[in-house]
């Protein structure tokens, strides 16, 4: 099975822009071989915001991105996207928004109309996930992924369920559509319970416990708002709930390519960089259309 490399809980939480409280798990600034092909983990945990605005949104406004894809999990509350592409929707509850930057757009999230109205519970992951260089320059699009459509599993002897977002569990294939192998599941562990999830000798591993207490291998002790990374090589991981527990599990082929990154830009090279930061000046990434 694959040996845990680290547990931590990740550093203060800080603002992004406004509605988006969150710690950083990781990101591409780590230099952490255990991580690839994913770039950074924003994780907003459950926190209540005030209704009452019918203006002025939190969020964050229109900013670029090129060379990788972000990736929002929404298990509570309501975020809406617009980028430059024609991209854009609201995800709620169970849903996830897509998003490949490719070659490069504009793009803006904020707090939904109907949640900034009425306020509520929010709790978000976002994720962004490498592009291999063949694809970096790749044309942008947009998935926007209701729950309905994410495939759920039932675990062996009732253990729980683990909704597969990409990739696949067994014969079952993921609802998002991706460049390089990789799986992405949303589990619900029943307290108690354990099962070996089958996760590829040459994948990476990481895992969030977003609520409850885990086990790991009988050995290690991951908790809520927890990390855990594994080192490569390794088939499996066997998880046991002491407690109802709500996991995210990523798995992927590492891309062992240089990373080069500079704010919302990855790229391979700092002459990469150097263009995306022209090209963003020059307009090639376009104007989001305001309504």
């Amino acid at each position: 099975m694959k040996s845990v490399a680290t547990i931590h809980s990740g550093p203060e939480k800080h603002w992004v822009g406004n509605g988006f409280h969150v710690k950083s798990m990781f990101s591409y600034q780590d230099k952490n071989e255990h991580l690839s092909p994913f770039l950074l983990m924003d994780y907003n945990p459950p926190r209540h915001f005030d209704g009452g605005r019918t203006a002025d949104f939190r969020g964050v406004g229109e900013h670029p991105h090129r060379g990788f894809e972000t990736v929002t999990l929404a298990y509570q509350g309501e975020v809406t996207h617009k980028d430059s592409y024609g991209g854009g929707g609201t995800i709620g509850t169970g849903d996830v928004q897509w998003m490949t930057a490719g070659s490069g757009l504009m793009h803006q999230e904020f707090h939904s109309a109907d949640f900034s109205r009425k306020g509520g519970m929010f709790e978000m992951v976002q994720l962004w996930v490498n592009l291999p260089a063949e694809h970096k320059m790749t044309r942008p699009k947009y998935q926007a992924i209701k729950s309905a459509n994410i495939p759920i599993v039932p675990l062996a002897e009732n253990a729980g369920s683990a909704r597969i977002i990409a990739g696949e569990f067994g014969s079952v294939q993921g609802a998002a559509a991706t460049f390089t192998p990789i799986n992405m599941w949303d589990v619900a562990l029943h307290a108690g319970k354990s099962h070996l999830f089958p996760v590829p000798e040459s994948h990476n591993l990481i895992i969030l416990v977003l609520d409850g207490t885990v086990q790991i291998n009988d050995e290690q002790i991951a908790r809520r708002g927890e990390l855990a990374t594994f080192q490569r090589g390794g088939e499996g991981v066997k998880l046991e709930a002491n407690n109802d527990a709500k996991l995210l599990i990523l798995s992927g082929e590492p891309i062992d390519e240089p990373v080069v990154g500079y704010g919302p830009f990855v790229m391979n090279s700092k002459a990469e960089i150097l263009q995306a930061i022209e090209d963003v000046q020059s307009g090639k990434f376009g104007q989001i259309v305001q309504e």
